[in-house]
């Protein structure tokens, strides 16, 4: 029995015209409900007698029966891969598939400009550490030594240290304007400094901050710049004076109208806030337009008690400092509505906020 049915199925698998029809000879013979199943199904029921005579014959025929159909899907895809070859064509002048290119973060971009526009300024560029001690981040910056600065809730600490001191995460670039300043009477050069003397000292410091604070225009890691110039005779005119020629650059715009308003920072004495014209109807925010005010850098002069902190003394030098966070700027300038996705490692808003790798910053325009 088993014969001739195997001899009917070998002939209807070596018949099969396409992989199609020999898709549908195999589940007719080997599926669940297929022929050869039922014959395995039917071995449960015979007896010990009739199981010991039938079951080899039947196993067999399976075996055959899957070895004809492997053999001959072989030989039907061989087929019809030479049939596609045959009447396809490829054409190798088409170009490659396009490569994801990687993209410069917005940060970085507005960090480069502003770089480039205070580097043709006269300013050279000083770096230091982002874990600082209380004297850099603090002392010799004029905090008074209950300043809610230097409590947990605003700055974050790390455990103290065998002598009993804390190290902190800085809350501000400006420790490494004490640096520059520390360098007059510290020979060898620091070498956390990477151009400049001092005095006279006119260095811009990019870096990493770090403080308890997060929101829609608030993140816990956020970017600044601060400029510091000292020389004799500085005054209010040329800080004001430095920061117009930059906002005018940066937003590219032929001139800028802003406003100094009275603030403090224990660090500069008088210390203001610098505002910038604006118009922020439908949504936007416009600068050099309308007649509203933005609050975009806070700035003074260095004071005496700062200077002399570092070993300068304010009877022969004066000067002023400024501070940028360089996330708003890129958010005015660019249009960004949350800053906590800058720092969100979503790849699609960097591929649509993101600047190409080899659009170098232009100091005359801030683009190239």
């Amino acid at each position: 029995m088993t014969t001739s049915l195997e001899t009917k199925m070998l002939a209807k698998i070596a018949a099969a015209s396409d992989t199609g029809a020999l898709e549908t000879l195999r589940v007719e013979y080997l599926g669940k409900s297929g022929s050869v199943s039922a014959l395995l199904k039917s071995l449960g029921a015979m007896s010990p007698e009739q199981r010991k005579a039938d079951g080899p014959a039947i196993n067999a025929l399976r075996g055959a029966v899957a070895d004809a159909i492997a053999d001959r899907k072989a030989v039907l895809e061989a087929a019809e891969l030479d049939a596609r070859l045959a009447a396809g064509r490829l054409d190798l002048s088409l170009p490659a598939p396009p490569r994801r290119a990687g993209r410069v973060h917005p940060v970085m971009q507005v960090m480069d400009e502003m770089i480039a526009i205070f580097a043709e300024l006269g300013f050279s560029l000083a770096e230091g550490p982002d874990i600082e001690d209380d004297f850099h981040n603090f002392t010799a910056l004029n905090f008074p030594p209950r300043h809610p600065a230097r409590e947990t809730h605003d700055t974050f600490f790390f455990p103290p240290g065998p002598d009993g001191e804390r190290k902190l995460l800085r809350t501000h670039t400006s420790p490494v304007q004490v640096r520059a300043m520390q360098r007059t009477n510290a020979p060898p050069p620091a070498p956390w400094i990477a151009t400049g003397s001092a005095p006279p000292i006119r260095v811009i410091v990019p870096g990493r901050t770090y403080r308890r604070d997060n929101d829609a225009t608030h993140t816990p890691m956020f970017h600044q710049l601060e400029g510091l110039v000292i020389d004799r005779n500085i005054h209010m005119g040329h800080l004001k004076w430095t920061l117009d020629q930059f906002f005018a650059r940066f937003f590219e715009l032929e001139s800028v109208v802003t406003r100094f308003r009275p603030h403090y920072f224990p660090f500069t004495e008088p210390s203001a806030e610098m505002d910038v014209q604006c118009d922020t109807s439908g949504g936007e925010v416009k600068i050099g337009q309308g007649s509203e005010w933005s609050e975009i850098v806070g700035c003074g002069m260095v004071h005496p008690a700062v200077l002399r902190n570092c070993g300068i003394d304010p009877d022969q030098w004066q000067g002023f400092a400024f501070g940028f966070g360089v996330d708003r700027l890129g958010r005015l300038k660019y249009g960004m509505p949350d800053l906590r996705d800058m720092f969100a490692s979503d790849t699609r808003w960097l591929a649509h906020y993101g600047f190409s790798a080899f659009a170098a910053p232009n100091p005359a325009s801030g683009l190239s």
